[in-house]
C-alpha cells in the first residue's frame, strides 16, 4: 500500500527532510497590499522580515484552496498513491484543515486521510516527518495514525516575543492589552500543546529567556528538540547556549519560522520544538 503524505508550508520542515521522503507542501498565501504571494516559492523568509517593519499595510495570511488541495491529492493517485495522509497546522489557528477535508470530500480517484496536528511550525514538521518515514517503512495507514496520536500528546512548541506590536497589527490582540505591554515592556511567550495556543507575560527580555529555558527543563528528557525563531539565528543561538546540557549533542536543528506565522508575531521571536521521550 503506498501512502503519500501532504502538509502546507507552515510546517518549517527543512527541504532536505521533504525531498527525502518525497513530502508534498502545499503553499499557503502572504497577503502585503494588493499582491499575494505563494508562501516559500514567491517570497522567501529573509525578503519578508527584512521588510516586515516597513510594510505600509501589515501582511495578512490566508489558506490554499480546496482545489489546490484536491489536485494535489488527484495527482499523487496519478504518480502511483493508493492513499494519502494530508497533515496540517492547528484548526485553532487556520482553517486549512477544514479546507483539506472539503477536497478530500470532493476527491474520488484515492482515499484522504486529513489529520489536524494541534500543532505549528515544526510541532506539526516532526509529525510529517514521523508520518513519512512510517509510510516509507511499508506502515499502514492505522499504524501510521496510531504513532501520530500518542506523539501529538508528547509534543511541545513554545517561544518569546521581541514585542506585542505585530500581534496588535495582525488583530490578534486589542489595543487595550497593547497599551498596558508597551507601557511595561512586556515580553510575551506563547506556547502550544494539542490545539491549545496559551500565552504568559514577563517583564524583561531576559526573564523571557529564563522562562523559555524553565519550560524547556519542565518536559526534559527529550526525544527530539529543535530551534525555532523569525528570521533571528542570533536569539536562537543565544538561547541554545543558555539551555546547555538540556539540549542533546550535535547538531541541532533551527528553522526560520514560516511567514505565514511571524506575520502574526514578528520578528525577533525565539523558542523550541520539543518531543517529550516516550514514558
Amino acid at each position: 500500500m503506498t501512502i503519500r503524505i501532504v502538509t502546507d508550508s507552515t510546517c518549517d520542515l527543512p527541504s532536505e527532510v521533504i525531498e527525502r521522503y518525497g513530502i508534498t507542501v502545499v503553499p499557503l498565501y502572504i497577503n502585503i497590499g494588493s499582491q499575494g504571494y505563494l508562501d516559500g516559492v514567491e517570497i522567501s523568509r529573509a525578503e519578508f522580515y527584512q521588510n516586515l517593519p516597513h510594510y505600509a499595510h501589515h501582511p495578512t495570511t490566508a489558506t490554499s484552496g480546496s482545489e489546490q488541495f484536491r489536485q494535489v491529492y488527484q495527482r499523487l493517485a496519478s504518480e502511483g498513491a493508493q492513499q494519502v495522509l494530508s497533515i496540517h497546522i492547528s484548526i485553532s489557528l487556520s482553517a486549512t484543515v477544514d479546507v483539506a477535508r472539503t477536497a478530500a470530500e470532493q476527491t474520488t480517484a484515492l482515499p484522504v486521510t486529513v489529520l489536524d496536528s494541534r500543532q505549528l511550525s515544526l510541532g506539526t514538521g516532526f509529525l510529517v516527518e514521523t508520518a513519512a518515514k512510517a509510510a516509507s517503512e511499508g506502515r499502514s495507514m492505522e499504524e501510521i495514525l496510531a504513532l501520530l496520536d500518542d506523539q501529538i500528546a508528547r509534543t511541545h512548541v513554545f517561544a518569546a516575543l521581541d514585542t506585542l506590536d505585530f500581534l496588535r497589527r495582525s488583530g490578534r490582540m486589542n489595543r487595550v492589552v497593547f497599551g498596558l505591554g508597551s507601557l511595561l515592556q512586556i515580553k510575551p511567550l506563547l506556547t502550544m500543546y494539542e490545539g491549545r495556543p496559551g500565552s504568559e507575560r514577563v517583564r524583561t527580555r531576559k526573564r523571557a529567556d529564563q522562562r523559555l529555558i524553565e519550560m524547556l527543563r519542565e518536559k526534559a528528557p527529550f526525544e527530539r528538540v529543535a530551534l525555532v525563531h523569525t528570521h533571528s539565528s542570533q536569539r536562537a543561538a543565544e538561547l541554545r547556549q543558555l539551555a546547555g546540557d538540556l539540549l542533546p549533542e550535535g547538531d541541532l536543528t533551527s528553522v526560520d519560522i514560516t511567514p505565514v506565522i511571524g506575520a502574526h508575531i514578528g520578528p525577533g521571536a525565539a523558542g523550541f520544538a520539543c518531543i517529550r521521550a516516550a514514558q
